[in-house]
Formats: C-alpha cells, sequence, structure tokens
C-alpha cells in the first residue's frame, strides 16, 4: 500500500514537473516579445514575482519567516537565480529562441558533474555518457550557427547557473516550504539585479514599458515565475535535481515549436543546428530507457 502510495505521488509530481516545463518553454516566447534589455526585463519580472508571493502569504496569511542563516543562503542562491534569468534572455536576444532553448539543454550535462560534488555522491557514468552526447550536439551547433557565438555562450553559462541553484533547492526544499524558498530566491534576485542597475545607472529611459510589454510582463511574473518556480521546487521532494534537469530539458522542445507558432524561427536555422539538436533531444529521451534496463539487468544478477 505505502508503495502505491509512494508510485502515485512521484506520478503527480511528474505531472506538475511537465505542466511547469511547458509554461518555462513559453517564457522565451515573452523573452522575445519584450522590447527592453534583458537585465531590465528580469528586474521586472522579479519585483512582479516576489510582490505576488509577498501578497499569497498575507491572503492566506501563510507564515514565511526563516532565520538569519537561512535567509542569508536563500538570498544567495538568488544571485545565481536572477544570473540564469538575465543570461537567458540575453542569450535569445543575441540568438533566436531554438539556439537559447538548445543550450539550456546542457543543463542535465552540468548537474550530472555538479550534483556528485555537492552532494558527496558516486558519479554516474550514464549521466556522464548522456552529458557528453549533448556536449556534441552544442559542439555541431558552435560550428554551423557561428553567427550567434556570443548567444551560445550566455545560454550556456545561463545553464550552469540554472543547474547550480536546482542542487541547492533538492537540498532546501527537504527542510522548507517551495513558496518560503520561492520568494526569498526571488527577492534575492531583485536585490543583487537593483544593486547592479544603481551602480551601472541602469533606471533610466530604456527601462520605460510599452503598453505591450507589461501584459507580457504581468503573465512572465506571476504564471511563468511565482508559480511555476514553486510548482518546479516543490517536486523536488520526490525527484533528484538530475532528473528534474532531464525533464527541464523538453523546455526546447515545447519552445521550438511555440517559437514556430509565434515566429517561425525553425526556417532560420542550418542543417548543423538541427542535427545538434537532434542528438541532444535524442538523449534526452533515450536516458530514462538506458537507465531502467540497467536497473533491470542488475536486480536479475
Amino acid at each position: 500500500m505505502k508503495q502505491n502510495s509512494t508510485s502515485q505521488s512521484l506520478n503527480k509530481n511528474l505531472i506538475i514537473l511537465h505542466f511547469t516545463v511547458f509554461i518555462w518553454g513559453f517564457t522565451s516566447i515573452l523573452g522575445a516579445l519584450i522590447t527592453i534589455s534583458a537585465v531590465s526585463l528580469v528586474w521586472y519580472r522579479v519585483l512582479i514575482a516576489s510582490v505576488s508571493l509577498f501578497l499569497y502569504f498575507k491572503f492566506n496569511k501563510t507564515a514565511f519567516k526563516v532565520n538569519g542563516s537561512t535567509f542569508l543562503q536563500l538570498l544567495l542562491t538568488g544571485a545565481l537565480v536572477g544570473g540564469h534569468w538575465v543570461l537567458f534572455f540575453a542569450s535569445i536576444k543575441l540568438s533566436t529562441v531554438p539556439v537559447t532553448l538548445v543550450c539550456l539543454s546542457s543543463i542535465t550535462l552540468f548537474t550530472a558533474i555538479f550534483e556528485p560534488l555537492i552532494n558527496k555522491k558516486r558519479i554516474s557514468k550514464l549521466e556522464i555518457l548522456a552529458g557528453s552526447l549533448i556536449i556534441a550536439g552544442i559542439i555541431l551547433i558552435f560550428k554551423f550557427e557561428t553567427q550567434y557565438t556570443k548567444g551560445i555562450i550566455a545560454g550556456l553559462i545561463s545553464a550552469v547557473f540554472a543547474s547550480l541553484f536546482s542542487i541547492i533547492n533538492s537540498r532546501f526544499v527537504k527542510k522548507h516550504e517551495a513558496p518560503v524558498i520561492a520568494f526569498y530566491e526571488l527577492t534575492g534576485a531583485l536585490l543583487w539585479i537593483t544593486i547592479y542597475l544603481l551602480f551601472t545607472h541602469g533606471f533610466n529611459s530604456t527601462m520605460t514599458l510599452k503598453n505591450s510589454d507589461i501584459g507580457y510582463l504581468l503573465i512572465l511574473g506571476t504564471i511563468c515565475t511565482s508559480l511555476a518556480y514553486v510548482a518546479g521546487v516543490s517536486v523536488m521532494r520526490e525527484l533528484s535535481a538530475f532528473k528534474v534537469a532531464l525533464i527541464t530539458n523538453l523546455e526546447p522542445v515545447y519552445g521550438i515549436l511555440l517559437a514556430f507558432v509565434f515566429f517561425g524561427d525553425m526556417n532560420k536555422m542550418t542543417i548543423g543546428f538541427w542535427v545538434g539538436a537532434i542528438i541532444i533531444l535524442s538523449t534526452i529521451f533515450l536516458f530514462p530507457v538506458a537507465q531502467k534496463q540497467i536497473i533491470r539487468r542488475k536486480t536479475r544478477q
């Protein structure tokens, strides 16, 4: 009975994660539609998300206080969250939505490397193999999409940051509620980006929003950030950081399809891009199959 309950909980979390990843796929479309710079965009995004979570706590009379040490750790993790999103949207503006999303697939590789080091676990050979295939795909994209080199680099660094804060959150969620983690990390992202804008005199006329920008940012800040971020963190109670990273790599599939619907971006890509993308996405889909086969062989021995 307990095993059945665990299985149902696992399936529920997988459904929540897939839905969350679809929403994340839509953020790339909003990022391309919003006209302001990547840094300004993320500042507005985390401001809206932080305020919406604060109002959620107040209306539901939910306690969200944490101790000083946890508060500081979550604010520092917020720097990674903010950096990830700034580089993600910068990558979109420097390249295209499909290029950025395929680069984001390298989260799997970085998580395969970082998670065992941070959590002091044994490195999985299968995860490293999957990561190596993803590298091969990225190299192909680099080779054929040279006009997007800056966008690709920004996308890859964004993936490193995403991998790191996902691993950190997989530990936080064992002790704290997902909305609380999300609130302090998003507030941390807002704090660090505000400091950056103050030092670079970024609070100027370039942050002026068009009417369409306001609508897109409200969707981005509430549904695609506060709601999706809480959901993405909450599933980590049941799922490992690597499994979350693997499923998160479906974001390129959703995002590329949405980019085709909204912008027709597929027509801009070379054959080299698609070969690299197929290698990356095939690795993502085949990894769970290979993992199950290895587990079955071990149980038979």
